[in-house]
């Protein structure tokens, strides 16, 4: 199959999110990635942001939350690599049938109150530093005048710290903060001249071959601003969707304020915090699966459409606040099994170096290798191959649910401390694509016997392999 074909139906496939990877080691990873059945590649914000001297080694890296604080638009350069790395990324990911989706920071640009004062982006130093090395500079410039500040006071909004959360005008026009004594990242105007140096970046992103975008902050940018920049020419043929952190579904207030606008007044996808909540909350021992049967229905889960499913975000292992809500490690994967095993939405999954520094049970880094391990590489099999097909809850109560893929595959997601049995009609023999048992059918049923705390994603022929 060529790349061309590979590349169709971004709305559907799975993306891997290799959250603060270096440019290079997401270009090494490329035959794996497509091997497992990845489709797509989340890459952290390709700008100008700080990083360690080139020749102070590995070890002095910079903070992975450095990468969300941008200095300027007109070249990448960062701790994961420069422009010119990030093209070769491009191309190694597009040779193996793989888009590239880039996190974008647009509401802010970097807190560098402890050097100055002004409000000047750059800052004269890497103003001075492009001057010094033009041929460099030149060569990963993506576009612009680079003997020109790119953004200065004029382009942002008075300083003030969000105190209100709940205070849609506050949320959208303060500065996000560490606290009262930290002044914040500088909050960018929605003006003529921010709207054009976004554009043209997106633009050059376009130009490389990025096929997607993720919206950083959403919620802290208003409609207007959003709407001037990611207008019809940006969004064609692209995949792209923002980050409206939420505490649930229609029925609270955070979703009221902030996400149900977006949903409304923009045709751009979202994280669905509504269903990671609903998903979250039916793991906890007090929770039910019959909240899963369909959440949608009830306000709890975004359209299939435009959600961006997950089990876990890079937002929630590496802030304090959000720490309540990471999934134990079997919660997790049954998750999994349950976003890459339904319909509706395009499942993300995260992985990450050890920014977090939070371990698992081997006492390894939680997410390095969850993204590559043979149950994930299964998962999305089922997924690839039950793609397209309706899906029927058969069975749904507190601790089992078993729902089917049309003719073509079965999930059943044991929570429960004790082993459960699903029978359902069926025309054929089923296997368990996570551990390869061949279950027979017997006058037209099959009698599924899943273990404690387990799932079994079954499939009726053999699916094709994940990397065709």
């Amino acid at each position: 199959m060529d790349s061309s074909a590979m590349l169709s139906n971004p709305a559907t496939d799975v993306i891997l999110h290799a959250f603060d990877w270096c440019y290079a080691d997401v270009m090494k990873n490329a035959p794996l990635i497509q091997e497992l059945g990845y489709k797509s590649v989340l890459v952290s914000p390709a700008m100008k942001s700080l990083r360690a001297s080139k020749d102070s080694g590995r070890a002095s890296r910079t903070q992975w939350w450095q990468r969300y604080q941008p200095q300027d638009y007109r070249m990448i350069d960062n701790q994961l690599g420069d422009t010119i790395d990030f093209i070769a990324m491009v191309k190694a990911l597009k040779q193996h049938g793989l888009r590239t989706y880039v996190d974008v920071v647009f509401n802010h640009m970097a807190n560098e109150s402890s050097i100055r004062s002004d409000l000047t982006y750059p800052n004269a130093q890497d103003l001075t530093s492009y001057q010094n090395a033009p041929e460099y500079y030149e060569s990963i410039r993506l576009f612009g005048d680079l003997s020109k500040p790119l953004f200065n006071e004029n382009d942002f909004v008075e300083a003030f710290g969000i105190k209100n959360w709940k205070d849609t005008w506050e949320v959208q026009n303060g500065r996000i903060t560490g606290g009262a004594s930290d002044p914040g990242l500088p909050t960018l105007l929605d003006n003529d001249n921010v709207v054009a140096q976004q554009r043209a970046y997106l633009k050059a992103l376009k130009a490389i071959g990025v096929k997607g975008f993720r919206i950083d902050a959403a919620k802290h940018m208003t409609l207007s601003h959003l709407r001037k920049v990611w207008t019809d020419d940006i969004c064609e043929e692209m995949h792209i969707f923002g980050e409206i952190i939420t505490d649930g579904g229609a029925t609270e207030e955070e979703y009221q304020l902030f996400l149900e606008p977006y949903l409304k007044h923009t045709r751009l996808g979202a994280y669905d915090f509504p269903l990671f909540n609903t998903i979250y909350k039916a793991f906890e021992e007090q929770g039910s699966f019959k909240s899963l049967i369909n959440p949608y229905c009830f306000g709890q889960a975004l359209s299939n459409m435009r959600a961006i499913t997950f089990a876990v975000t890079h937002d929630i292992p590496n802030n304090d606040v959000f720490l309540e809500h990471i999934m134990d490690e079997v919660d997790e994967r049954l998750a999994h099994a349950f976003i890459l095993g339904r319909d509706g939405g395009v499942p993300l999954i995260y992985s990450e170096l050890s920014t977090s520094g939070i371990l698992d049970q081997h006492g390894q880094p939680r997410w390095l290798n969850d993204w590559q391990a043979p149950y994930m590489k299964s998962m999305i099999q089922f997924h690839n191959h039950v793609h397209g097909e309706a899906m029927r809850v058969v069975e749904a109560n507190d601790d089992l649910m078993v729902f089917v893929r049309g003719d073509k595959g079965i999930v059943v997601i044991n929570k429960s401390k004790r082993s459960k049995t699903a029978s359902l009609s069926w025309t054929g023999p089923v296997t368990d694509l996570l551990s390869g048992k061949v279950i027979d059918c017997i006058d037209s049923k099959v009698t599924i016997k899943v273990e404690s705390n387990q799932c079994m994603m079954l499939t009726t022929n053999d699916p094709e392999p994940v990397n065709s």
